[in-house]
């Protein structure tokens, strides 16, 4: 069975570079979201098996919307894409409970390692 993955970035190039990694790795896209409001409101409704989420965004930002999910699911599984010199909010998100983080632009051979350690 394939993982779902719910794919949460305001960049539509960084989007469509994680879903395609993804794709060509045998997960399933269940959802994508450019806002961390929109993450957070699919992952009530898709129940994803892995979220990756951004930092940085409009309406909501990653940390926040991080908060919110792991408040719905305390057992949700969050990866953070974060833009390099952002360490201080990859610190937060990891205590907060995030699982990991890429960093960007996403490599794929990097994304796809960082995926091996945390899924089962």
């Amino acid at each position: 069975m394939a993982y779902k993955v719910l794919v949460c970035d305001d960049a539509a190039f960084h989007r469509a570079t994680a879903c395609d990694v993804l794709k060509k790795n045998g997960y399933l896209v269940a959802a994508e979201a450019d806002n961390g409001q929109a993450a957070a409101d699919l992952y009530a409704k898709e129940q994803p098996d892995l979220v990756l989420l951004d930092i940085t965004m409009p309406v909501m930002d990653g940390v926040t919307a991080l908060k919110k999910i792991l408040a719905m699911d305390k057992t949700a599984v969050v990866v953070m894409l974060a833009a390099m010199g952002q360490d201080s909010y990859v610190n937060e998100c990891l205590a907060l409970g995030a699982k990991g983080f890429i960093v960007k632009p996403i490599r794929p051979d990097r994304m796809l390692e960082t995926l091996k350690k945390i899924l089962p």
